[in-house]
Order: structure tokens, then sequence, then C-alpha cells
């Protein structure tokens, strides 16, 4: 009677340390307006570490992108302008591309001169930090390393309402 109430309990346990590790494993982290955002170190190309903490006490707009999407493609000349317009008052474009093809990346730089500051990130460990599920999906993150908002999506970064609206942040 003694060992079945053991054996019992012992089951009991086993099962809510598996619940709770099935929970914890399929629950995402997912990045919002508000949150802190998360620190993340990545070695570029070029050899150059880059961290969160490299865009301190600037407005960072990280977007996370690919080559291959539409949407994203569509995107990367108004994230250039607006680098080039807000650049010299704080506001830093950063780019996170998902290729896994670093030739079809390199190529695609070349071709369109993407003005902004972007990285590699075939392991999609910066994106799984933000919980971003899909691409183009950009974080606005204030000089304190808030995020202030995502934009979930393609966005005219460029047109005189986001650029008033990005200066308003700083």
């Amino acid at each position: 009677m003694k060992l079945d109430r053991i054996i019992e309990t012992g089951i009991a346990v086993l099962m809510c340390a598996f619940v709770g590790t099935l929970y914890l494993s399929l629950h995402d982290n997912v990045v919002k307006a508000g949150d802190r955002a998360p620190d993340f170190s990545i070695k570029a190309d070029n050899g150059q570490t880059i961290t969160a903490r490299d865009f301190g006490g600037k407005l960072l707009i990280l977007n996370f992108w690919a080559t291959w999407c539409p949407p994203c493609i569509n995107e990367v000349p108004s994230l250039g302008k607006l680098q080039q317009t807000l650049g010299s008052q704080g506001v830093v474009v950063f780019g996170v591309s998902e290729d896994q093809d670093a030739q079809a990346y390199k190529d695609f730089l070349a071709k369109y001169q993407v003005p902004f500051l972007t990285v590699r990130d075939p392991s999609k460990e910066i994106k799984q930090k933000y919980g971003t599920q899909q691409i183009p999906e950009t974080y606005l993150i204030n000089r304190d390393g808030k995020v202030v908002e995502k934009v979930v999506s393609d966005a005219d970064w460029s047109s005189e309402r986001m650029i008033e609206h990005v200066k308003s942040l700083l």
C-alpha cells in the first residue's frame, strides 16, 4: 500500500516535469512593444562581431529579411533611404538576413547596393530570440534597449509619415 503511494507520487512528479518541459519547448518567446530587446551577438561575413550593445544610444531599426522574399526586396530601398535620411540624427538600420546561400546574399547586396548594415544569420538564432515567425518583420528599439514598436510585413520607411514617426521616437 505504501509502495503503491510512492509509485503514484513518483509518476505524478514525472508527468508534471514532462508537461512542464513540453510546454517550455513549445512556447515561443515573442517579443512585443514594451519588452526589453533580447541581446545578441553575431559574426558578420567580414569577420566583425556585432552585438546589440553596439547600437546603444541610437534608435535601432532591426529588420529581419531574406533575398528570396518579395516584400523584403520591396522594403530594402526604403530602409536605405531611412538610414540615409535619419542616420545622422541617431537612427541605425540593421538587417538580419536568414539566407542560407552566402553567394546569393552577397550578390543581392552588391546588386542593390544596400546602404545599411546587414548580416546573414542562416541559423536564424537572432530571429528565434525575438520570436519572429515571418519576414519581413521589423523592431524599433529605443536608446534604452526597449522595443517601442514591431512592424509585421513590409512598410514604406521613406514615406514622410514614417520618417516623422521615426523622428518622434528619437
